[in-house]
């Protein structure tokens, strides 16, 4: 046990050493800062540029960036949907994989675009190579999505006074070209060096130690990982995802995926600091996200190492923990951290079965979802947590009878009222989408059977799993749901465009709003934003408003289900 709890920390201060000096990085990125890269990078996005007609000398305000970022992602969502309706035809298809239906289309399409790569397919048997690139390619685009409004977030903060805030095309191309490409690179090496298949050749057929003659699956496993987990994408290249032998071979492995899928998250809360020259700011941040990172991560592996009191009762042994579900390559400590990090950062891959962890463990990684700010997704991780700020803002002026002001901005009705809209928007998605599953299958559980194979406590953590997964873009399951349905693919569709998009365009407004204002200096009576009190006031609101909203859909699931063990 000490051995791997000594892992779990090495991991962490690993991903933190890595993501200050990167944070500084991508802040000089971002701020056109020169770097010992440019005369590897500025030919190859002057000519991205070029190509495309981009003109990054324009500047663009707050409405300008969106309806960019709108438009672009239609295009990749309609070029999905072609490719995935017509994969049985078109080439790099050696094992004739079929195409998709419609209606799951639509849910990958929705899925991929939009980061959250929520899967109701397996990879290897409903997946062509062409399928996969495409697929692969979207989880560059859309963590350069996040990324480049994060940039434009960060932007509006540190103007003092204006209405434009930098170029979107300039953030994006930047984003993928200087960060996650070449860190992919070094990752998708590291991968095929340590087992992970990187070929375009069709399945290949195996004797088994017992003689079986098994058809093996493979493919461009290695390079599809390393962004999968670098853009905190998650979509698995098989349906076990990385509790796969060809996703994750081994605990060397797993180490890499913990680390990447942590890194630019936690990088980005340091790159805002250095572009807005407010390091205090971004330490103050680090430290709210971290400790509701641990409070969540701690009680996970103390409830999973104590293991199922209802399988102690049939005297199994757990002295190793609650195994069921896991990877004994693994073990116990690393697959309850790596449950937390993939639902607190949205990554949404899985090394273990979510299903088979404890009610409790099962718990936390549901409130990892559901306040759905701690470090985030790839950029969206500080929007989200920006609207945080600004009810806490807010909230803090009224207590001490001041006008609310952040970084010299006076926030008023309409700053607050985008917060709230947003703030609410979330528990509004997962809590209106369960109760009209759970309605359904109340009514006719005969005719939808095929949805649950565990009904009960746990059957609807499982339907309130999936929509808290939907709507926080994070993708993992309970899988014993059974998902690939027409009510589940466009339900959990629709969900995913709305929790994607209207969380981006609430921060990107409120930002644009605040910069235009006229700048007030700081003075002795301004609220410090980061200090350790306002650190204290903004993980409260955010255990308030996030948090408790889901408290009672939490008792009638898995807190109703630990009772239930005893």
């Amino acid at each position: 046990m000490n051995t791997e709890i000594l892992g779990i920390l090495l991991m962490f201060l690993a991903v933190v050493a890595l993501g200050i000096p990167l944070g500084g990085y991508i802040g000089k990125i971002y701020n056109n800062d020169k770097t010992w890269l440019n005369k590897i990078f500025d030919p190859i996005d002057s000519i991205i540029f070029k190509v495309s007609g981009i003109d990054i000398s324009r500047q663009m305000n707050w409405k300008q960036h969106l309806v960019a970022l709108l438009t672009i992602n239609l295009c990749w969502f309609l070029l999905s949907m072609f490719v995935l309706t017509n994969m049985s035809w078109l080439p790099l298809n050696p094992d004739g994989n079929p195409s998709m239906s419609g209606d799951l289309a639509f849910n990958t399409s929705v899925s991929f675009v939009t980061n959250t790569n929520l899967q109701h397919y397996s990879g290897e048997s409903g997946m062509s190579y062409l399928g996969q690139l495409i697929l692969m390619l979207w989880q560059f685009i859309s963590a350069g999505t996040g990324m480049a409004m994060a940039a434009v977030l960060f932007t509006a903060m540190k103007e003092k006074s204006a209405t434009t805030l930098g170029n979107f095309y300039f953030f994006f191309v930047r984003s993928c070209t200087r960060i996650l490409l070449p860190i992919a690179l070094i990752v998708a090496f590291l991968f095929a060096y340590n087992g992970m298949p990187m070929t375009f050749e069709g399945k290949q057929s195996m004797v088994t130690l017992q003689g079986d003659t098994v058809n093996v699956s493979a493919g461009p496993v290695a390079a599809f990982v390393a962004i999968k987990h670098l853009g905190t994408n998650g979509g698995g290249f098989f349906g076990a995802n990385s509790a796969h032998p060809f996703e994750n071979p081994g605990f060397f492995t797993n180490i890499i995926l913990m680390i990447t899928q942590m890194l630019i998250p936690i990088a980005m809360i340091f790159a805002m600091g250095y572009m807005i020259r407010r390091r205090k700011l971004s330490w103050m941040i680090f430290a709210v996200m971290t400790i509701g990172f641990l409070m969540l991560v701690l009680p996970t592996i103390y409830s999973e190492f104590n293991g199922n009191p209802a399988i102690s009762k049939m005297g199994i042994d757990q002295s190793l923990g609650s195994m069921e579900g896991k990877e004994i390559r693994f073990g116990t400590a690393a697959s309850a951290y790596w449950s937390i990090a993939t639902t607190v950062i949205s990554t949404g891959s899985v090394n273990s079965m979510h299903d088979s962890f404890t009610p409790l463990g099962g718990m936390n990684q549901l409130l990892g979802m559901m306040t759905n700010c701690f470090y985030g997704g790839v950029g969206v991780g500080m929007l989200n947590f920006y609207i945080f700020i600004i009810l806490a803002v807010f909230i803090s002026g009224l207590m001490v009878g001041r006008t609310p002001e952040f970084l010299g901005k006076k926030i008023e009705a309409r700053e607050m009222k985008i917060a709230m809209l947003i703030a609410l928007l979330h528990p509004f998605l997962i809590l209106t989408g369960t109760a009209i599953a759970s309605y359904l299958y109340a009514n006719n559980p005969e005719g939808f059977a095929s949805w649950l194979n565990n009904p009960g406590y746990h059957g609807f953590s499982e339907m309130l799993y999936e929509m808290t997964s939907s709507s926080a873009n994070n993708g993992s399951g309970f899988e014993g749901l059974g998902d690939n349905t027409l009510f589940w693919n466009i339900s959990t569709g629709l969900i995913m465009l709305m929790a994607r998009y209207l969380p981006i365009i609430g921060p990107i407004a409120i930002a644009g709003l605040l910069a235009s204002k006229k700048y007030i200096p700081e003075s002795n009576g301004t609220l410090k934003t980061d200090t350790a009190t306002f650190g204290v006031m903004v993980f409260a609101v955010i255990a308030i408003v996030a948090a408790l909203s889901f408290f009672p859909a939490l008792t009638l699931g898995p807190i109703a289900e630990h009772f239930s063990l005893k």
